[in-house]
């Protein structure tokens, strides 16, 4: 007997089925974006005001956001794996949500797009931000979800309806997500409740949303093209520069060192109102300020991004005709070089130094700097051991010898000396964790912010001393010298405008110092403009961005200008310089100092390497091959393990950074 089999159902049967996928994709797509939203409003630590304003007060704007998630979904409608992919897609846009939650309460800055080309730098300061027992737990958590969408995948539900009705699903579902995209999309920015220009990218996110503003960190990038880009128009403006220099006749002092110090995370504690500390946690800073050239600072970032205003003061250009969240280092200027402060310099006989007490990879400025003209970069792994904070930040008060090192390895020129400090860096802790602080805290904006706000001064305090330190040193040398010291962002405290004298975020302090009596002129500058009014005060007026600047910058299309000359030298033709640049990449070496090895000696079953400018990132290699290396001091390395030879030149060098990357090595 033959049984009977079942034939499979009717496809007007299935119908109803298919339909209530798409709704349950369309409801899926509605829960990820409030979850999504909730992170990026901050609901869970500052409650749901802000979210509630985004989603009642400005439904467009959440509407294009719930368009947005779905169009990532509605693809799975076409396979077979619906519920996979679906989990799959779900599991990016929650931990998406939840790192920029994370970030939002540690740097008030959002996730972009640029910062997942920085992926490596967040891991190497994830340690700053996270106790070991909290890492290990996300890693748990990180490792079960992913096995979960693996089990998920090998033995979740399969959909078996027909291929042909799998595909007219997707496609309507396609269909009406992008219906209700582009619907939702024109009529918002039609009334206004979205917009492509952020002039604050984390009031840009609250306004608008996480998903959309990501989206538009992806999308906008570079410089876009100025209106009547042409030869013609470049050139006008050079020739509008070169004349105003011209007509300047000024005499260059090119006999004066010139220093800068980029401040990480430093400000006036006076700026912020409603803050009452035990004594003046800055003295050497006020003082300096009364009696030098000072003013405020308008820089592009708030809570981080350094490099941002490291690259404005640098190259004269700003930041913010770039997209929404970028990064010069980490796109443009990673493969081309630009006019700098660096090249500007060096035309006029100076040695370029570049130094930072961190890593060298931080931002690549390994590979950047030598596109902007510097001749050698001392990071931390060319330093001896420095002391650090209780968050693990190398103290500023190692620059000083740095500093000093860099105005003697040079003879008979003049030098410029760019560093950037790194002890002012959060996160700062919200417990006590200075058990006798040299500054207290009697009250501030945030009470929750007590203990971080206290950490934060006492910081600043030393990165003070350190300031006191250096100038003293300064002025006992017989060389005339400038130094430009400034902060490169506001703290990620919970700061708001109103928290602030300045009436805005966006701005911290500068001091131009010097030892041969620079009249004292007080004005506030764009990061962007700083380099250009420090070189006009020694008379030095080369290059065309440089004269922009010091010449251009009241005329009334002095914005326009930036922006072509901007977009030429950088995505453009080049027509500023005839088509080719003229600035070339330095053959840079890593640290101000060749590290050398002088001798080597056996004793008490450990061989021992006797040299030169040694550092704790130091590993001692023969035929390539990396020996057990510890560090003693700066002259000397001890090798734990037969190196098969006492020849010295056997033997070579080799620096490493925490992530193993190589970067020199004496061989």
């Amino acid at each position: 007997m033959k049984l009977a089999q079942k034939s499979p159902a009717a496809p007007d049967a299935r119908h109803p089925q298919e339909r209530r996928a798409f709704l349950y994709v369309f409801l899926l797509a509605v829960v990820l974006t409030l979850v999504v939203e909730l992170f990026n409003h901050k609901a869970f630590t500052s409650g749901t005001d802000s979210f509630l304003e985004f989603v009642c007060g400005k439904p467009l704007a959440a509407v294009v956001n719930v368009a947005l998630v779905l169009a990532t979904l509605s693809p799975a409608l076409f396979l077979r794996r619906r519920a996979f992919w679906c989990a799959l897609i779900s599991f990016i846009w929650v931990v998406g949500g939840a790192v920029n939650g994370f970030i939002l309460l540690n740097r008030m800055t959002p996730f972009t797009v640029a910062d997942l080309t920085v992926f490596n730098t967040g891991l190497d300061t994830l340690p700053n931000y996270l106790s070991t027992k909290y890492i290990v737990m996300l890693a748990a958590a990180l490792v079960i979800l992913v096995v979960g969408l693996i089990l998920l995948f090998w033995k979740g539900p399969r959909n078996d309806y027909p291929l042909r009705h799998r595909m007219a699903a997707g496609l309507l579902a396609v269909v009406l997500c992008g219906g209700l995209l582009g619907g939702s999309w024109a009529l918002a920015f039609r009334l206004g409740y979205l917009a492509n220009t952020f002039a604050n990218l984390a009031f840009a996110y609250e306004d608008y949303g996480f998903s959309y503003c990501f989206l538009q960190t992806w999308l906008n990038k570079g410089i876009r093209r100025p209106e009547n880009y042409n030869a013609e128009s470049v050139q006008k403006l050079r020739q509008q520069a070169e004349d105003a220099a011209a007509a300047a006749d000024a005499d260059p002092q090119t006999d004066v060192n010139v220093l800068y110090v980029q401040l990480e995370t430093f400000i006036d504690p006076k700026e912020i109102t409603d803050l009452e500390l035990s004594e003046d946690a800055v003295p050497t800073w006020t003082r300096l300020t009364e009696e030098y050239s000072s003013g405020y600072l308008t820089v592009p970032v708030v809570g981080a991004g350094t490099a941002n205003t490291e690259c404005e003061v640098l190259t004269g250009m700003s930041t913010k005709l770039f997209g929404p969240g970028e990064y010069p280092y980490q796109t443009r200027l990673m493969d081309r070089t630009v006019e700098s402060v660096a090249y500007d310099l060096k035309e006029n006989g100076y040695a370029t130094h570049a130094i930072h007490n961190h890593r060298a990879a931080f931002y690549n400025r390994n590979a950047v700097y030598a596109n902007l003209g510097f001749d050698d970069f001392t990071s931390i792994e060319y330093m001896p051991k420095a002391e650090r904070t209780p968050k693990n930040w190398a103290k500023d008060s190692i620059l000083t010898d740095q500093i000093i090192k860099a105005l003697d390895v040079t003879e008979d020129q003049s030098d410029l000396v760019f560093t950037v400090s790194v002890q002012g860096h959060g996160k700062y802790p919200t417990e006590q964790v200075l058990e006798d602080p040299a500054i207290t805290v009697k009250s501030c904006p945030d009470e929750e912010y007590h203990y971080a706000m206290e950490y934060y001064v006492n910081q600043i305090h030393e990165m003070d001393q350190f300031i006191q330190t250096l100038t003293d040193e300064l002025s006992q040398r017989d060389e005339k010298t400038v130094l430009v010291l400034y902060g490169d962002h506001l703290p990620a405290l919970n700061l708001e405008t109103s928290d602030m004298k300045a009436g805005t975020l966006y701005r911290t302090r500068y001091v131009i110092w010097d030892n041969f009596g620079l009249e004292k002129q007080d004005e506030n500058l764009t990061a962007y403009q700083l380099s250009a009014a420090v070189l006009g005060r020694l008379g030095i007026t080369n290059g065309v961005m440089n004269q922009y600047q010091q010449f251009c910058r009241d005329e009334s299309t002095y914005w326009k200008g930036l922006w072509t000359l901007q977009y030429d030298v950088l995505y453009g033709q080049k027509y500023l310089y005839d088509g080719e640049s003229p600035y070339e990449p330095t053959d840079m070496k890593m640290g101000m100092a060749p590290i050398t090895i002088r001798s080597v000696t056996h004793g008490m079953d450990a061989w021992y390497i006797n040299g030169e400018n040694f550092s704790p990132y130091c590993k001692v290699t023969v035929g390539g091959k990396e020996l057990k290396t510890a560090y003693i001091s700066p002259w000397i390395l001890q090798v734990q393990e037969n190196p098969g030879t006492m020849d010295v030149e056997d033997f070579n060098i080799r620096v490493i950074d925490t992530h193993k990357q190589i970067l020199s090595d004496t061989e």
